[in-house]
């Protein structure tokens, strides 16, 4: 659902030669805050400097925003996990029943993997299906939150003792590498839930070259995106009825002030989700609710009645656009299973 560095200007060729998928105005998106066990990780785009200072920037900007990398705290986790139960919440459902109509196909797409990657690979309960039926020797998940992420590899591993798994902090979003160690044999990229829908084209595009790079020309890419549809179901999966997207979303706000010294106030805001017909987007934003002033070190904002802060994207790509995409990242052979109503698409395409 819901995942955001400056990208290279050969995206720009995508865009002339792709043609149907328009250029977004916004560019926040979802890079993770990472800290745990992989040291390495921790490079300037993971301090605590560069996070305030990305932050601040954000808040700063004319159109207000915040990535949504900072969605997702220990709470914002557990809120998110509440949200793909929703009713209106039909990604994940309808991800999962693709994935288990279509197992063997895709196992056999896989086949002779002995690395898996998750990237945004929160509880590991989506790459389940995957260690049984494709039975890699070497798990590797890589998220966000790195006690949550830790505690779902740990979980992973007492349950499939012959896998080695592993949580990684990384930035996934920016040129990552892998750990040292991790073999160089057939390697499998998995990266579900639609999350590539939260980054701009130019940001989709670099991070599925880099991908590609990962793999080392073997393996391939299982990836799930969101497809177009009737914009009533778009809204009600990111305004439900019970307000579990609303406190998901304005959560963030306790975040930032943590991470920043802020002190916005939540009762000074509203959650707000809306379409764009023009870029086929979701958008959540923050609206305040009155004239509020914002302060924290070395800053401050004036926010008038009605203005936003600009959270979460979510792209909704046509099929063709989005294959597009693929073989421009150097992808071929892409496989493509869908539901039935052509809402969502599990995509598998070699290196």
């Amino acid at each position: 659902m819901r995942a955001t560095p400056d990208r290279q200007a050969a995206s720009i060729e995508f865009a002339s030669r792709a043609g149907r998928i328009p250029l977004p105005l916004a560019s926040s998106l979802r890079p993770p805050p990472l800290q745990g066990e992989s040291s390495p990780f921790m490079d300037a785009y993971t301090s605590p400097t560069h996070l305030r200072d990305e932050l601040a920037q954000g808040l700063m900007q004319r159109q207000a925003q915040i990535s949504p990398k900072f969605l997702y705290d220990a709470h914002g986790c557990a809120l998110f996990e509440q949200i793909t139960e929703l009713p209106e919440y039909y990604p994940t459902r309808t991800e999962a029943a693709i994935m288990a109509r279509y197992d063997l196909e895709i196992a056999r797409a896989m086949a002779g993997c002995q690395v898996l990657i998750e990237l945004g690979a929160g509880n590991c309960e989506k790459v389940r299906r995957l260690c049984r039926s494709v039975g890699p020797q070497q798990f590797l998940g890589v998220d966000i939150a790195v006690e949550f992420l830790q505690a779902a590899v740990a979980r992973l591993e007492h349950d499939f003792p012959r896998l080695t798994a592993r949580a990684v902090a990384a930035d996934f979003t920016g040129d990552w590498h892998l750990p040292s160690g991790v073999p160089q044999t057939r390697r499998e990229l998995f990266y579900p839930g639609s999350s590539i829908g939260n980054f701009d084209t130019r940001q989709a595009l670099h991070m599925l070259r880099h991908m590609h790079s990962l793999l080392g020309g073997d393996g391939g890419l299982l990836i799930g995106i969101d497809l177009p549809k009737p914009v009533p179901v778009l809204i009600a999966a990111y305004d439900d009825e019970q307000g579990v997207t609303a406190e998901f979303n304005l959560n963030v706000l306790n975040h930032v002030n943590r991470l920043l010294g802020s002190d916005f106030n939540l009762q000074d805001w509203a959650h707000e989700a809306r379409f764009d017909s023009r870029t086929s987007r979701i958008e959540m934003h923050l609206r305040a609710r009155r004239p509020v002033m914002v302060c924290w070190p070395q800053g401050l904002r004036y926010f008038s009645q009605g203005e936003t802060i600009h959270t979460e994207n979510s792209y909704k790509y046509p099929l063709p656009d989005f294959l597009s995409m693929l073989a421009c990242a150097g992808f071929a052979e892409p496989r493509v299973w869908t539901d039935e109503q052509q809402w969502f698409a599990v995509i598998h395409a070699h290196a």
